[in-house]
């Protein structure tokens, strides 16, 4: 058995079926992210999981114990919020310590277990002080803390760096991974943001309108996309889609794999500018993205067909240039008119 299994999980909110027949099972020090569009249903699910709403159909299992009808105290779970969720009036050390003390620990085991915890956040320094003496990230560091020295079974964190800016998101997502490590604890993560599904996740669970689209490492979701969805959400920038029928060359590139009335996929990294004749498709320049370490140029091809190439080296090309497209064959992907993957490359 594993160690959290969701079987047939539903949740009704009204008239709308937000979860839909969730079937799950997560293993023991795993870290599962749960990711999609706003309105996907993650939050909600990892909210069912913490015992915050209750299930309408279905069971949860966890450790082997059911605990589907059990009150989110009871549960052995600990969960981190995008919002701190700190006293104001109490100091860091306080903050961490305040569920141990509700539980009726001792002194000694406190002070032990927020000391460690304070050790591996590196804030040990900080731990007389309040929290509006702290950053952002500190807080958040903090809020992570009080759920560590918890021990719990389960860390659920709902979209917990969604509130700091771009460097913080990064160094903070690092610092998780580590805890991640060196905890070997099972977290269930939820985030709209694609990079922290990618770098964060053992497994990434895709969801759209309360269903689960695809489940498998973040590579393999990359790589071997279920349909058209995952396709394009997994991946920045994402993934190039037309019509097979649309440009007569896709039919050609694509062989007999080609979809005549489905779509043909193809990543941005495998797609090349070249000069006017040096490839099949005639197109023109709309937009040259310099980021760096990589260049992404926006191309309009005949029929106003999109495409974004990626790639290492720094790019001369203007807006309104001629240009010609290249794709590589052995990168396509193929889906059938309903989005459903025909085949996706390894």
């Amino acid at each position: 058995m594993s160690f959290l299994q969701l079987r047939g999980v539903e949740k009704w909110f009204g008239a709308q079926h937000a979860i839909r027949g969730i079937d799950l099972d997560i293993e023991p020090g795993e870290f599962v992210v749960f990711v999609g569009p706003s309105g996907c249903g993650k939050s909600t699910l990892l909210r069912l999981i913490a015992g915050l709403e209750g299930i309408d159909a279905g069971s949860l299992h966890l450790d082997g114990r059911d605990i589907t009808t059990l009150p989110s105290a009871k549960r052995d779970l600990a969960m981190v919020f995008q919002s701190y969720a700190l006293y104001p009036h109490m100091t860091v050390f306080d903050n961490m310590c305040f569920a141990l003390k509700l539980a009726g620990a001792d002194k000694a085991t406190m002070r032990r277990k927020v000391e460690r915890a304070a050790e591996i956040l590196n804030l040990t320094h900080l731990l007389q002080r309040t929290p509006r003496e702290l950053s952002g990230g500190q807080r958040q560091r903090v809020a992570i803390g009080r759920a560590i020295v918890r021990s719990p079974k389960v860390f659920l964190f709902d979209e917990p760096l969604s509130n700091l800016d771009a460097a913080l998101r990064g160094q903070t997502r690092v610092e998780i991974a580590k805890l991640h490590r060196e905890l070997g604890a099972t977290t269930i993560y939820v985030t709209h943001d694609q990079v922290e599904a990618m770098t964060l996740a053992d497994r990434v669970v895709v969801l759209r309108d309360g269903a689960i689209e695809q489940v498998g490492a973040p590579l393999a979701l990359y790589d071997r996309p279920a349909n058209q969805f995952v396709a394009q959400f997994i991946g920045m920038p994402q993934m190039n889609v037309l019509p097979a029928a649309a440009l007569s060359q896709l039919q050609v590139i694509g062989g007999a794999q080609a979809p005549s009335d489905g779509y043909v996929g193809i990543r941005p990294e495998a797609v090349a500018v070249r000069s006017r004749g040096q490839a099949p498709i005639e197109a023109q320049v709309e937009l040259v993205e310099a980021l760096g370490a990589d260049t992404l140029i926006h191309t309009a091809a005949a029929g106003g067909l999109q495409f974004v190439a990626r790639q290492s080296e720094r790019s001369p090309l203007r807006p309104g240039d001629a240009v010609a497209v290249a794709l590589d064959p052995g990168a396509l992907h193929f889906f059938d008119r309903e989005g459903r993957a025909l085949r996706a490359t390894a």
